[in-house]
């Protein structure tokens, strides 16, 4: 077998190795071959897996990210995606080869991060990847759906919690194309675990609404000045379900605008928010606090760290402090222990012969790195080993971001 680049020339050769490995067919493109998700395919990156007469049986891929990282910091990472093996030639080490092949070809660019969205839990752990982000759904019965009055007062110099001054639009997703992707553009720019859109995916229609072909409506919020600074694409489908598919929001008062707007809306019977940040204070919005229901609490955005030190060193830090951290890398055969320092908000990363303070595998790593999942919680897990007592609340206190991470993009 072996593990091979792809071209633009392989395109139709990738998507039907793909979809032939998860049993399904492609759609139909529209005639620019836009509108389909891997019309935004980067084929540079693409890795198919051929046998020795030349079929193929595997593909993965990759795209060129920028992933937030705590104190606002963009980093490149590059965003797997596309990987499958053929029913006739899995558990023949296809997927490990091209894994391996993938993580090589990634630090060779430069990447000392990589991401992904795992379609099964169990698989990637194993090469590395944390799950880093989280997501949930909240569904509100209309006849529950109205809000309470911001209990904290405010003045005029210190408006109360929630208060906006601004307006929301009602537009369709077709003509609104550019507002979206400047609004996506600025939020994620300030997100810790956002990740880039590039302009490719927006002109080519690839991905899931509000980016692809399929009719939405949006409603745009503006400041104001009338600059766009939110928005929230839905849609209203069986059962007077209104299914809010992304809301994109400069801050929390612009979110509640936009919450306000789409949980008002006339002859629907329930208001549906997709990929709802787990710690968002709308629940507490409610008037009555159990009317708003969380189901499909999961893993969003799985993170994989190529080079701790320079990972380490690049994301913001909140706290001063010092750890020691054994990290081992089974999947490339890797083991490194590293002094950690940070120091008014900047860290440094080097080699040590110190004891360790913290124990763990490269893919706890991952989980922690953005700050959305607690070290302490994965101690008590008993994933990651603590060495001393206070080990595990110094690094709760080092890498908590200063917001939530979060991730909407689906790739």
């Amino acid at each position: 077998m072996e593990i091979r680049p792809t071209s633009d020339q392989d395109l139709d050769v990738f998507v039907g190795t793909l979809h032939a490995a998860f049993g399904r067919f492609p759609e139909t493109p529209a005639e620019d071959g836009g509108g389909v998700w891997w019309s935004a395919l980067e084929m540079d990156r693409g890795l198919l897996a051929v046998t020795a007469d030349g079929r193929p049986v595997g593909t993965a891929g990759a795209y060129s990210f920028e992933l937030t990282l705590p104190g606002e910091i963009l980093a490149p990472a590059g965003g797997v995606t596309a990987v499958g093996v053929l029913p006739s030639h899995r558990r023949r080490g296809v997927l490990g080869a091209m894994m391996r092949h993938q993580l090589t070809e990634l630090r060779a660019r430069g990447e000392f991060l990589s991401v992904l969205l795992a379609s099964e839990a169990l698989i990637y752990r194993r090469f590395g990847y944390g799950p880093a982000t989280y997501t949930r759904r909240l569904t509100v019965p209309r006849h529950k759906a109205g809000l309470a009055l911001p209990r904290a007062g405010g003045t005029a110099d210190a408006p109360a919690t929630g208060s906006d001054t601004g307006t929301v639009e009602l537009l369709r997703s077709a003509e609104c194309g550019e507002i979206l992707e400047e609004v996506y553009d600025r939020y994620r720019r300030a997100q810790p675990g956002a990740l880039s859109r590039p302009h490719r995916w927006w002109a080519r229609r690839a991905g899931q609404a509000p980016i692809s072909p399929a009719p939405r409506h949006v409603a745009v919020h503006r400041d104001a000045d009338g600059v766009p600074d939110g928005y929230a694409s839905y849609s209203i489908g069986e059962g007077d379900t209104l299914t809010v598919d992304e809301t994109i929001a400069g801050d929390d008062a612009v979110f509640t605008a936009l919450a306000r707007f789409v949980l008002g809306h006339d002859l629907v019977g329930r208001i549906v928010f997709k990929h709802f940040p787990p710690e968002h204070p709308l629940r507490w919005q409610f008037a009555d606090f159990r009317a708003a229901e969380v189901s499909d609490d999961t893993d969003w955005l799985w993170v994989r760290l190529l080079d701790v030190p320079r990972a380490l060193t690049v994301r913001g830090w909140g706290t001063d402090g010092e750890l020691v951290l054994d990290v081992d890398d089974p999947f490339l055969g890797e083991h490194g222990r590293h002094l950690l320092t940070v120091r008014d908000g900047e860290a440094e990363c080097v080699p040590t012969d110190r004891e360790p303070d913290l124990s763990l595998d490269v893919s706890d790593l991952g989980s922690v790195y953005l700050g959305g999942t607690a070290p302490s919680t994965l101690v008590r897990a008993g994933h990651i080993r603590a060495h001393r007592p206070g080990a595990a609340g110094l690094a709760d206190a080092l890498f908590r971001a200063e917001r939530s991470p979060h991730c909407l993009h689906w790739f």
